[in-house]
């Protein structure tokens, strides 16, 4: 609509004067002659849908212009002008269709420069100005900020509440040259949180021709549930003789779309800016008899941050939620947060992260605190600061919705039980809706009006209650719900306790068989309350092995707390085993040798260990397996004054270290944060061996063949 009105040759005069030139929404009271013209080349050329001349016709946006009071009036004519000229052309054996489009706007929600529920009512009001005005479907468009397309989906949906009438909605990010959305976010993280609102349509339109945004459709068309669409621009844009030219003739672009039809099943196609009559008569012409290919979905749940999306399920791994951003959990963070010292809540986010969190718990809750006011400081900061999804963590419904009307991405809260039932207006009740209609996944811990579920049966049953709920009720699909089997100490020494262990273990095995598609979590620290520091570090890191092998998918952990069992001795595995699985025998009791085995040990004593007699090779090798780049260029030196190249210190020593740990990985004995570790050590020290290296040590020029598994996310 655009590029055709800027075609049109209007003047300051057409638009009601000097003041509002430029205010293409406008002309649908003061021209609508134009933009009926518009309508009628488009449907001349053979489309089936015209977009209305509303795209920037909201409030916030018609402000700029003085025109926030006439709303509803410029979106009534937009609505009716394109309902008239569709209803003209329609036939019975050709139908047209009316689409009401809402765009992004001038203010980024995510940079906190409006009000999540301001922009939200904004886009009601003219969806349903829009509604009212006959429309088959709304198009929330060119997305750059996941927080605007929540506001802008929720916006449609009450409208059509209000209106009593539902109609398709569909949805579309806009990714720059760069590969990404205007803040940086990917399609994964995109399609991860925008899925979850449950549009009709997803797709892509805007700011690149159709060969720029191939892939990020790829990936839509792999993984997307809904049907897939795509309007790119005409092309890339430059000035030619001072106006606006896109390089796209009408033919390239239809062949563009075609192929997007034919390969990759995209099922809705148009264009964008600098698409004109001609180039719309192109594609029609190309692509109408074209059958789409089939898509075969793989549908990954997961959530995102605004940056990139994380996966619910980690192959060979568990999901690590990092604890310490946690008011109740961290004596740092509560301090911070009561202090008001905002960057020192944010380095502790981006702690964890270094640490392998792959998703942060957040909880400001605590006596006295103003909860929404602290979430609001935190997760405005995190929204941005933050590269991991959050999982927001809170008993109070208001503290919830706070944190999700600042986080674009895909959050989970944490958490909802049945302790005070089902009923309207409960905890479970407010949780769930808030979950439906910010599109967050749920954490359902087994607890319901009998309390806390201790045995594998019980916990099986309130969790089967919960997930009934969740799907029956309030429409959630059981890969949003993330049940957490209650882990409990096994620290009292109580007898009723003993068993707990097993208990919890049998639960994950029962939830993830009995109600498939869902996904599990522990709070893992809870099973060592009350040990000493080192005890609890051994027992949580035996405990949590056992809870993988049961099929645990989640845990909220520290991770640099976590010991690889690889570094735990092979008889204080046993007593931590024994102590689990309840294998006492009358001269025997594991919570008592355990408790006695470290008796006046210190935590720092299991990192640890003498090796003042270990060659620097060895020493060097152990750095890699334990992750250590404490005073590794001291020891890089040693090895290199010791007679050793850069190059030999490489393959000889630290390759060896890797391949140790490649072992340690594939065994289950270390868990994929360690890792990472290893990794970050390792290229940390060939960083300061290369400089070192000479020419000879770096070989020739060779063939290098780089290849990633297909499907990889490399």
């Amino acid at each position: 609509m655009g590029t055709n009105l800027q075609l049109a040759g209007l003047g300051p005069d057409d638009f009601g004067g000097p003041a509002l030139e430029g205010c293409n929404e406008v002309l649908s009271l003061t021209r609508p002659d134009v933009v009926t013209g518009v309508h009628r080349s488009f449907l001349d050329a053979g489309v089936d849908v015209v977009e209305t001349n509303a795209f920037g016709a909201f409030r916030v946006v018609l402000a700029e212009y003085g025109l926030e009071d006439k709303v509803e009036e410029i979106n009534l004519a937009a609505a009716q002008l394109a309902r008239q000229a569709v209803d003209a052309a329609s036939t019975p054996e050709r139908p047209r269709w009316v689409a009401g489009n809402l765009g992004p706007g001038t203010k980024f929600p995510t940079l906190g420069q409006i009000a999540y529920v301001d922009l939200r009512q904004a886009y009601q009001e003219q969806a349903t100005a829009l509604l009212a005005g006959g429309v088959d479907l709304l198009i929330v468009e060119t997305v750059y900020d996941l927080l605007q397309a929540k506001a802008a989906i929720n916006g449609c949906k009450r409208a059509m509440v209000e209106a009593g009438r539902r109609v398709p909605l569909q949805v579309q990010v806009t990714i720059e040259l760069t590969g990404r959305m205007l803040p940086g976010t990917e399609i994964g993280a995109a399609l991860v949180a925008l899925e979850a609102m449950r549009p009709d349509v997803i797709g892509l339109n805007c700011a690149t021709g159709p060969a720029e945004m191939g892939e990020a459709l790829r990936h839509l068309a792999q993984q997307a549930r809904t049907p897939v669409s795509a309007q790119p621009n005409a092309g890339l844009p430059s000035v030619v003789d001072g106006a606006m030219h896109y390089d796209l003739s009408p033919d390239e672009l239809a062949d563009h779309l075609a192929r997007f039809v034919t390969e990759l099943g995209v099922t809705v196609i148009g264009g964008c800016c600098g698409t004109t009559p001609a180039h719309l008569r192109a594609v029609v012409e190309r692509c109408r008899h074209l059958t789409p290919a089939p898509r075969e979905v793989t549908h990954e749940p997961g959530l995102s941050s605004i940056y990139s999306p994380v996966s619910l399920h980690q192959e060979t791994s568990f999901l690590v939620v990092g604890e310490r951003t946690n008011a109740n959990g961290s004596k740092r963070f509560r301090q911070a947060m009561l202090a008001g010292e905002w960057d020192t809540t944010v380095a502790m986010a981006k702690d964890q992260v270094k640490e392998g969190a792959h998703v942060l718990d957040v909880c400001v809750d605590y006596t006295g605190a103003d909860g929404v006011a602290d979430m609001t400081e935190v997760a405005s900061r995190f929204a941005t600061q933050a590269s991991v999804p959050i999982m927001i963590d809170s008993t109070e419904a208001p503290v919830v919705e706070a944190a999700l009307q600042r986080l674009g991405g895909r959050c989970i809260l944490n958490s909802v039980n049945l302790e005070e039932g089902d009923e309207t207006g409960g905890r479970l009740d407010r949780f769930l809706t808030l979950a439906r209609e910010y599109g967050a996944a749920v954490v359902c811990t087994c607890i319901d009006t009998e309390g806390q579920a201790r045995t594998a049966d019980w916990k099986a049953g309130a969790a089967k209650a919960i997930h009934d709920v969740a799907t029956e009720r309030y429409g959630l699909e059981a890969a949003d719900l993330v049940f957490d089997p209650l882990v409990l100490p096994l620290s009292t020494g109580m007898e009723e306790s003993r068993h707990d262990g097993v208990e919890t273990l049998d639960g994950i095995r029962r939830i993830k068989a009995e109600l498939p598609g869902v996904f599990t979590i522990v709070g893992l620290s809870n099973v060592s309350f009350g040990l000493s520091p080192a005890a609890r570090h051994v027992l949580n890191s035996m405990f949590l092995h056992e809870c993988v092998d049961a099929g645990l998918d989640a845990a909220i952990v520290h991770a640099a707390r976590i010991i690889p069992l690889s570094k735990i001795d092979e008889e204080v595995r046993e007593v931590c085993l024994d102590l689990i699985y309840d294998r006492r025998r009358p001269d025997y009791d594991p919570l008592a040798e355990l408790l006695a085995r470290f008796e006046g040990v210190s935590s720092g004593a299991l990192e640890r260990e003498d090796r003042s007699g270990w060659s620097v090779e060895r020493r060097l090798e152990q750095r890699i397996v334990d992750g250590d780049r404490n005073g590794l260029e001291d020891e890089l030196e040693e090895a290199l004054g010791g007679g050793h190249s850069p190059l030999e210190v490489v393959n000889d020593v630290l390759l060896v270290g890797m391949k140790t740990v490649g072992e340690l990985f594939a065994s289950g004995e270390m868990q994929l944060p360690f890792v990472l570790q290893s990794a970050e050590t390792m290229k940390t020290a060939v960083s300061y061996l290369e400089p070192k290296m000479e020419k000879a040590d770096q070989g020739g020029k060779g063939t290098v063949v780089l290849a990633t598994v297909k499907g990889d996310v490399h």
